[in-house]
């Protein structure tokens, strides 16, 4: 492998530059172990986008000793594998120590696209696996895969997925399934919890050790900040609100739905992490509940915005020590009730095709919002059928996906109006970049996952190619930009995995 990490077969064979910077910060924030191996492991998909965005050989990860050493089979030289610790916040409750329950960290590589961690999600029990096996499915594994791939191509920032290996040997859920590894790829998987576990434990010397990380290797310009009195730990929370609050925004706007937003999934790094029960809208419904074991609606669509101040609350509390000041840490808190109202508009009005900020764009979008939400419009049909209808065809497909038609009319008058100062030629490339034809609906993937039991990974293939460029067309695939199945209604995902 050289320097941009550009494999070949036979480096894998004599080991990759591994890099081991977590691990340096000491045994206590892991535990250091090897996955446990499944048998006749399989190759199911390969990210060949992020593959060559990485520097990485699509040669080498076809070949059976990647496909081995990427489900935890075959030891790797020169890795490092450890599970990490953390604590964290589930569904509102102090759950008290969580950590890596069937994730293992193999190190760090340098690759083309800057440094990145590698992990191994389904790779075996770990000493935080609590009640748990340590195993993930073939189901949740394709979702991640495909779920992670499908926010980079809406530019939302999210770990990545490199490949899905998979193996025969049977995991019990609802039923008895397959088990499966994906290997996931990220700057750094350090999340919220992180911090929680150590100040909880009042241990503030590996507290401000993990800061100190943080901040040295992700946030360097929180060390010469003038706010907060040159106070680094403060301005680390105010770039990490900033940052989450951004990518919730861009959430919101494309309709996306994570599901288990605990404090344990919330990255430092302002990435979209743990594709569990996620899902993209359908019908519009802002009060949509998409995780089955979600009983209290407390993760809903509308609820989300809310729920990421909550946990970002949270871990202002945990950084409170090394912070010292309470007013820095709420005035760092503070951006988020600017940061998100900010980007949430902006994103929606690009879904307008609306470069700039009028008066009276806020009343549009929330009416639009409003009648979308009362007649269960399609969510990702009506912004592409708008983005077309601006391009240049009939208003009759919008028009079509309302009930209360003459409200549609009505605001659809106030919408061209504002089009006319906005330039319809430049609206509609704006909104043809930003509305996309294509999203992973829970239904696309289910189909996909049942093939895929069947060792058919061709739906699997198909999907990745969608999902990673949206905003094409992609003529031949059409059925998989229209309505869901009625049978989609009754898709139940969960926790498990």
């Amino acid at each position: 492998m050289t320097e941009t990490a550009e494999a070949t077969v036979d480096q894998l064979e004599v080991g990759l530059p591994w890099q081991h910077n977590f691990a340096g910060l000491g045994p206590a924030f892991y535990t250091e172990l090897q996955p446990t191996p499944l048998p006749a492991p399989y190759a199911v998909c390969v990210n060949r986008l992020l593959a060559e965005e990485l520097g990485l050989s699509t040669d080498m990860l076809a070949t059976t000793a990647a496909v081995e050493a990427f489900t935890g089979s075959r030891p790797i030289e020169g890795a490092r594998s450890l599970a990490s610790v953390y604590s964290g916040h589930q569904f509102g409750v102090w759950a008290g120590q969580l950590g890596d329950g069937r994730a293992i960290l193999l190190g760090e590589l340098q690759t083309a696209a800057g440094p990145q961690e590698f992990q191994l999600k389904g790779s075996g029990r770990t000493p935080y696996s609590r009640m748990g096996d340590g195993r993930a499915v073939l189901r949740s594994s394709i979702r991640e895969f495909l779920g992670s791939e499908a926010m980079q191509g809406l530019g939302i920032p999210t770990t990545r997925a490199l490949m899905v290996t998979g193996s025969d040997a049977p995991v019990r859920r609802e039923e008895v399934e397959s088990a499966s590894v994906v290997t996931r790829v990220a700057p750094s998987f350090i999340r919220f919890g992180h911090f929680e576990h150590f100040s909880a434990r009042e241990q503030y010397g590996e507290l401000r050790k993990l800061a100190d990380y943080v901040i040295d290797r992700f946030y360097p310009e929180c060390r010469a900040t003038a706010k907060f009195a040159g106070n680094a730990y403060a301005a680390l929370l105010e770039q990490v609100t900033e940052r989450t609050a951004a990518m919730v925004a861009q959430w919101q706007a494309v309709g996306f739905c994570h599901g288990v937003m605990n404090t344990d999934n919330m990255s430092i790094l302002g990435l979209t992490i743990d594709y569990g029960p996620f899902q993209f809208l359908d019908a519009f419904d802002p009060g949509h509940i998409c995780n089955h074991s979600d009983e209290q609606g407390r993760y809903a669509y509308n609820k989300q915005p809310n729920v990421a101040y909550w946990n970002l609350f949270c871990l202002g509390q945990a950084l409170l020590p090394l912070i010292g000041e309470q007013e820095h840490a709420l005035a760092a808190l503070e951006s988020y009730k600017t940061v998100f109202p900010r980007e949430l508009e902006a994103r929606m009005r690009a879904k307008l095709g609306l470069p700039d900020a009028q008066p009276g764009d806020r009343e549009l979008i929330e009416s639009i919002l409003k009648l979308l939400a009362q007649d269960k419009v399609d969510y990702t049909i009506f912004w592409r059928r708008l983005s077309q209808y601006v391009a240049g065809t009939t208003v009759e497909p919008v028009r079509d996906l309302f009930l209360d038609r003459e409200a549609f009319d009505f605001w659809g008058k106030l919408y061209s109006q504002r089009l006319e100062g906005a330039g319809r030629a430049e609206a509609a490339a704006l909104m043809l970049k930003t509305n996309p034809k294509y999203v992973l609906r829970n239904h696309l993937g289910e189909l996909a996952i049942r093939q895929a039991k069947l060792k058919d990974y061709s739906e699997v293939e198909a999907l990745l190619m969608l999902v990673q460029s949206p905003f094409d067309e992609h003529p031949a695939h059409e059925d998989k930009a229209g309505f869901p199945p009625d049978w989609a209604s009754h898709i139940e995902i969960s926790c498990s995995s």
